[in-house]
């Protein structure tokens, strides 16, 4: 069941690319189970310009259950781990539905990135702690020292 959604979802990217993804394909050995994906960093924000590798593993019961992704590019966003690139977004959690795609969810990603996140349930607590405290210039300015030491010019 996977495999046919996925396949599906692939075709439909690359007949029609969002504007956040740069790249989605199969990770290396070709699993459809293991795809890579390249995030742009959200214009107008301290990760424009910056493009941020992803890994997505999906289940085999795939759509009902959410894909795991994660950043292989280092990120400083209060909620992704800085080391494992762990993410933590409702979507990819318990508001899942199977009516979310890949891409959907990518942007979602991406849409996080805009957003800011949430302090308050944070993965990186040195950014958190810095936009709890309200030092939003510091925490900017920390962001984007992250983004152009990783995910420029990849």
């Amino acid at each position: 069941m996977a495999a046919k959604r996925l396949i599906k979802e692939l075709d439909a990217y690359h007949s029609d690319p969002s504007p956040a993804v740069a790249i989605l394909q199969p990770a290396d050995d070709g699993d459809l189970l293991h795809l890579t994906a390249v995030l742009l960093g959200p214009q107008e924000t301290a990760y424009e310009g910056g493009t941020f590798t992803l890994t997505l593993a999906v289940p085999p019961n795939y759509p009902a259950a959410p894909p795991d992704i994660r950043f292989r590019t280092p990120c400083c966003h209060p909620n992704v781990n800085f080391k494992t690139g762990e993410i933590c977004l409702d979507l990819l959690k318990g508001s899942w539905t199977p009516a979310y795609g890949l891409i959907s969810t990518l942007e979602a990603v991406q849409q996080l990135l805009s957003a800011g996140g949430n302090p308050d349930s944070p993965y990186n607590l040195d950014v958190a702690r810095l936009m709890r405290e309200g030092d939003l210039v510091g925490a900017e300015a920390l962001v984007r020292f992250y983004t152009r030491l990783y995910a420029w010019g990849r």
